[in-house]
């Protein structure tokens, strides 16, 4: 057993043993590595614990969701800022928009229309949208965070209705057999676990009821395994585009919602939880909650490290902090392989005069030709922290394509010789001189192609 395996198997065991979870079970998934599991406890009521015991997952199956949607996104189906009704009969609430919806800004209530908490009789599928009348518009639409349920709900049979099929048909048909995710399904089957309610000042943990979500399964139905979790947030740290572009999942990586605006420990992109780890990591992912159970799974990107954690007790609130230690705890023991530097091409003649140090707004700059692309990066600015990229749009205009000022022009200025003289980025002029903002400054390049007097060339 590596010293990763060892570090990762002791934090589950031991937060089995301090959160009294009845059945743990976790992977690791790394694009570097083999998968690791394990598996601490028993699974209750006779079952066996085993690596293809299955969990209820709860809302980690609204990144599944999530994804549905951005698919059909893609396909050229919707448009994120379409209203609802646009795609789905609704008989209220039409006028919400599925991007307010997937990021819990859309103002609407938390749950279906019902007390479905105390009865556990949840509506069918044809019940949520008929019943969409009762519900309410707790908040106005893009005020701030509000966690939705009944969103879900809706985006699931939006997404299944631009597809043809049941979101069951259409989730396994677009994600879970592409991926060959086959342990996760929306009903259990066995080996699953037995979920419980651990008594909070004994030691005995009371059986909680299994029961479906019905037409709110696109929020919280899937059953799954550790390893199908962690395979599952491994792909979205690094997505086939045959499944999901890497594009999109930027995109859904992107802050949306904030919902504790006076300490921003946590944000939602559109479907996934970003969470901060320090400096300038995130995790990624989703946690779930169901009556008995509770569960987290989440990636890093830049590392394209996963986790997931599963546990049989709906109290054990640990579980869902099980992946973000145990993706640390992974990385610590047994970081990725260095990378060897490769020597590359020279810049092209027709950038090489824009490498090298400038000026913009009294800050030094430094633009570089690395990876076969013109980049820049801030004087001082810390190693970690990514460049911005440029390339040619289709007009062959530059615009950075990453890091700062995305989607802005840069454009290049040449002297009668060809040489870059001076830039403009955003409409920021960028020069050899440090130079002020007064017009008059004689630092400052001329408005019209021509050799500045104190520039000799020398950096191109």
């Amino acid at each position: 057993m590596s010293r990763a395996d060892r570090a990762c198997e002791r934090i589950v065991r031991e937060a089995q043993a301090s959160e009294r979870i009845p059945a743990v079970t976790a992977a690791v998934a790394r694009g570097d590595r083999d998968l690791w599991q394990v598996q601490a406890g028993s699974a209750g009521e006779g079952r066996e614990l085993t690596p293809q015991t299955q969990f209820r997952i709860g809302s980690i199956t609204k990144t599944f969701t999530a994804a549905l949607v951005m698919q059909a996104r893609d396909a050229g189906a919707l448009e994120l800022d379409d209203p609802v009704s646009a795609h789905l009969k609704v008989p209220d609430h039409g006028e919400l928009t599925i991007r307010a919806m997937l990021s819990h800004m859309s103002g609407l209530q938390r749950e279906p229309a019902g007390n479905l908490w105390d009865s556990l009789d949840v509506p069918g599928s044809g019940e949520v949208l008929d019943n969409l009348a009762r519900a309410e518009a707790v908040l106005p639409s893009g005020r701030r965070f509000h966690y939705s349920n009944l969103a879900y709900a809706l985006l699931g049979h939006l997404a299944a209705a631009k597809a043809g099929g049941t979101w069951e048909e259409v989730l396994a048909d677009r994600l879970l057999n592409p991926l060959g995710l086959a342990d996760t399904t929306p009903a259990p089957r066995a080996p699953y676990a037995q979920g419980y309610l651990v008594e909070a000042f004994t030691d005995h943990a009371r059986p909680e009821p299994e029961f479906p979500v019905g037409g709110a399964a696109p929020c919280a139905q899937l059953w799954s395994t550790a390893a199908d979790l962690a395979r599952w947030a491994l792909f979205l740290a690094d997505p086939d585009p045959a499944v999901l572009a890497p594009a999109t999942v930027d995109e859904m990586c992107q802050p949306a919602g904030i919902p504790d605006p006076d300490q921003w420990v946590v944000a939602w992109g559109l479907g996934l939880i970003l969470a901060p780890q320090g400096g300038r990591i995130i995790h990624a992912g989703h946690d779930g909650a169901m009556p008995g159970f509770l569960a987290g799974a989440y990636f890093r990107r830049d590392t394209k490290v996963a986790a997931a954690a599963l546990g049989s007790s709906g109290q054990a609130i640990g579980t869902v902090g099980l992946p973000h230690k145990l993706i640390a705890a992974s990385l610590e023991a047994d970081p990725p392989d260095a990378e060897l530097w490769v020597p590359g091409e020279a810049a092209p003649a027709e950038y090489a005069s824009a490498l090298g140090h400038w000026w913009s707004e009294g800050f030094p700059f430094v633009f570089s030709w690395r990876s076969g692309h013109l980049e820049a990066r801030a004087g001082g600015a810390a190693p970690d922290r990514p460049p911005a990229v440029f390339e040619a749009d289709p007009s062959g205009v530059l615009r950075s394509v990453s890091g700062r000022e995305v989607g802005e022009r840069l454009e290049l200025t040449r002297d009668e010789r060809g040489r870059i003289v001076f830039m403009r980025w955003a409409t920021y002029r960028f020069s050899r001189l440090q130079e002020s903002f007064d017009p008059a400054d004689p630092a400052r390049f001329p408005a019209t192609p021509g050799v500045h007097p104190g520039y000799d060339g020398s950096s191109s």
